[in-house]
Formats: C-alpha cells, sequence, structure tokens
C-alpha cells in the first residue's frame, strides 16, 4: 500500500551557536562540503526516499534560503499538483498567527497547509543536520509496529549524553520516557529530531500543547515527552549511520574534517544517493605549476597560485589562494582571496572575506583546539595576526580594527551599519 507522506522541514532557527556565520543567514543556508548548503542534505534525503511533497518553515532571515530552493527544480520538487516544496513564514494575522515561538509552534501555526489534502504521515525533520537517511524503512517499521508516532534515535557517546534528547525503551523499543538534555542521563540513546506522526495524533498534539501556558511549543521538550506519559504508542527507529548536527564552530569544522577522512563516513560520490543542489556555473578548478594540494576537497572557479599549499581543507567554488599562501584544516568560502604569504590554520572564512598579504589568521604552528573565525565580506589587513579563538565578524574593514593583533577570544564587529545581507 503507498502512503501519502507529507514532510515538514524545521528551518527557521537563528542558530546563534554558529556565530558569525549565521549573522547574515539562517543556519540551514550556510555553506557546506564546498558546493552544498546544509538543508540539501534534509531535502535530498526526501527526494531520495520517494518525498516529494515537502513544506520548508523558515523565520530567522530566510533570504539567502529561499533564494536557495527557488521552485525546488534541483531536487525535482518544482510540482504544481502532485507535491513540490513550499517555504512558509511567520505572518501576522488577526488573531492566532506570529512570530514561531518553537518548534511545534511553527508546525502548527502551518497545520492548516500541512494537512491539506490529509497525509496519512507527516514526517518533522530538522534543515541543519548532516546525515544520509533512507526514510522508506522508517515508514514500513512505523507501519509494521501500529505506532502514533516514531523517533529515529542513534547511540551517542555517554559524555555526550545530555546535549541530547534522550529516550528511554523497552525490549520492542517502544518508548518509555523522553528526557530533553537531562543532567544525568538515563541512557545515550538520542533524539535525531526525525519524527514521523499520525497526522491525527500530530494535530490533537498540538492543539493540546497551544493552549498549555506553561510550554515551550517544543517537540523536544514538549510534545513528545507529553506524548509518551499519555501512553500513546511511541516507538524508536535504531539509525546506525553517519550523522550530525553542525550547530557550532567546533561541529561545523568537525564535519568538514570528518569528509577528509577515507573513506569518508558520508559517501559524496556516492551515485545511488545523490546530495542534490544548487549550483553556479564555475569553470573548472586551476592549480598553478609549483602549488600543492593535499587532501583536500577544492571546488569549481578556484586558483591556486604558483607555491600556494593547501592542505586538509575545503575550498568554496570561486576561492583564490595565491603565491605562497598556505592552508591548513580550514574551510574557506565561496570567493573568499587569500593573498600572498597569508598563512591559514584551523580557520573558517566566509564567503568573499579577503586576507591581505602576509597576515597570520588562526593556529599557525600552534596545536590549539580553537577555531577562528572571519566574518562575510570581512577584510584582514597586511601582516595582521588573528590569534587561534578570535572571531572578526561581518563587513570588518581596516577602520575596525584597534591594533595589528587579534587575541585569542577577541570579537572584532564593524562600526558601520550592515547593509548588505
Amino acid at each position: 500500500m503507498a502512503y501519502r507522506i507529507r514532510a515538514v522541514i524545521l528551518a527557521g532557527g537563528e542558530g546563534s551557536r554558529l556565530g558569525v556565520l549565521t549573522a547574515k543567514r539562517t543556519k540551514p543556508a550556510v555553506p557546506f562540503a564546498g558546493k552544498y548548503r546544509i538543508i540539501d542534505f534534509t531535502l535530498s534525503n526526501c527526494v531520495n526516499s520517494d518525498i516529494f511533497d515537502i513544506l520548508i518553515l523558515a523565520q530567522y532571515r530566510p533570504h539567502s534560503l529561499i533564494e536557495h530552493i527557488a521552485t525546488g527544480g534541483p531536487w525535482d520538487l518544482n510540482r504544481n499538483f502532485t507535491g513540490g516544496v513550499s517555504i512558509h513564514t511567520p505572518y501576522k494575522g488577526r488573531s492566532s498567527s506570529d512570530w514561531y515561538l518553537g518548534t511545534a509552534d511553527a508546525v502548527q501555526q502551518n497545520f492548516l497547509f500541512i494537512k491539506r489534502d490529509y497525509p496519512d504521515f507527516v514526517l518533522i525533520l530538522s534543515g541543519d543536520h548532516i546525515y544520509s537517511m533512507d526514510f522508506r524503512p522508517l515508514i514500513e517499521y512505523h507501519v509494521r509496529h501500529q505506532a502514533d508516532a516514531t523517533i529515529a534515535s542513534l547511540q551517542v557517546p555517554v559524555d555526550e549524553a545530555s546535549r541530547f534528547g534522550i529516550l528511554g525503551v523497552d525490549s520492542e523499543n517502544r518508548v518509555t520516557s523522553f528526557i530533553e538534555k537531562p543532567k544525568e542521563p538515563l541512557s545515550n540513546l538520542a533524539n535525531m529530531g526525525v519524527y514521523l506522526f499520525n497526522t491525527k495524533i500530530l494535530d490533537r498534539a498540538l492543539w493540546e500543547d497551544r493552549d498549555r501556558s506553561d510550554s515551550f511549543h517544543d517537540f523536544g521538550k514538549d510534545i513528545l515527552p507529553q506524548l509518551v506519559n499519555e501512553g500513546n504508542k511511541i516507538y524508536s527507529f535504531p539509525y546506525s549511520g553517519y550523522w550530525v548536527d553542525v550547530g557550532t564552530d567546533e561541529s561545523y569544522w568537525r564535519a568538514h574534517m570528518d569528509l577528509l577522512k577515507y573513506p569518508p563516513p558520508i559517501d559524496l560520490n556516492d551515485r545511488s544517493w545523490i546530495i542534490h543542489t544548487r549550483t553556479e556555473e564555475r569553470p573548472p578548478s586551476r592549480f598553478a605549476s609549483g602549488s600543492s594540494v593535499m587532501d583536500s576537497l577544492v571546488s569549481d572557479g578556484c586558483y591556486i597560485a604558483p607555491g600556494a599549499v593547501v592542505e586538509r581543507s575545503v575550498l568554496s567554488p570561486g576561492v583564490i589562494v595565491l603565491e605562497n599562501a598556505r592552508i591548513y584544516e580550514s574551510v574557506i568560502l565561496t570567493d573568499a582571496v587569500v593573498k600572498q604569504g597569508v598563512q591559514v590554520a584551523k580557520s573558517i572564512l566566509d564567503k568573499r572575506v579577503t586576507i591581505e598579504p602576509d597576515a597570520r589568521i588562526g593556529a599557525v604552528d600552534v596545536d590549539s583546539p580553537k577555531i577562528t573565525i572571519i566574518g562575510k565580506n570581512s577584510i584582514v589587513m597586511p601582516g595582521m595576526v588573528i590569534e587561534p579563538g578570535a572571531i572578526v565578524g561581518p563587513d570588518v574593514v581596516d577602520v575596525d580594527y584597534s591594533s595589528a593583533i587579534v587575541r585569542s577570544e577577541d570579537f572584532v564587529q564593524t562600526s558601520r551599519l550592515p547593509y548588505e545581507i
């Protein structure tokens, strides 16, 4: 039997833990792995699982996301009558609509659209996770157990369990407890933020939660614990593949370094599970004679000049690395320019950053665990030193620096109005 599945992707979060990378864009729109955006992984999981009916709920700085998704062509989602993709943002109505208060409130405010044509199941997903997952086994598992809701889960290291929603289950994987980010976790079975609901159950749960004055209107904090406590049939679906929430600078950087392992934990070259994306037309990359690129991902349109070295790094389209510059274990986003003699290590450079000659960025010749970040459109002046862990915000120029050294943990911000999105 074919079931009608409608996927809802939550893409409205501010992503404040990603700092300057989300100063001008929502977290799902942050570039990833050279040519993708973070949301591409969730979208591709849907279409590769034969789910072509998708609503995206956006809120914080959605401009880049809307431009990227457009009509959904790269994902075969430019459909009018048989599914497709639509992006919904908050609106001010006469009574019950406003800014989303939480993940559940975002879904509740859009539920008239979600339950249009009465889908059998609603698949709730996050737009800010990196993973490859076939949702068809999850759906079959849900039906076989006659579940009211099914939560995808995975085992995490015990010392990290307090960062997640933690499930307790019985011998048949029925959920017996759900606690969001417990201080003392009773297990290491973590919620992945992938939920399959029977439509009627979800509708009822959202309406009941809407009227609770003490609720955060959040799936992890309120909806799922309440459904479990009421004795509904909530099951855990075990997942053992690669999954990461790239919600911090460290996890974003680490996920890029994971891609440089062999074999990588998520195979971007798997032709049976293509990660679809909207790409610009760029010429092939050029590596000049005498340049060196080792163990790295380099996107179209990049230029690596004579004597330049790129090692264990990920370069987005259009990055220019000039003579004798050295980039090590760093993530360089679109159209950034690294000029002559610059050294960059364990750093993230956002779009259109310019590093002027002989500057030193990040943990150069230092075994430091700290990530250095340079925000979108910013310029680092010649010979400057940006120490490990320092942050330069978006749109920073020469007059914004108080000295030629930006110390670790310092945060340099522009003194001008941020006109550009």
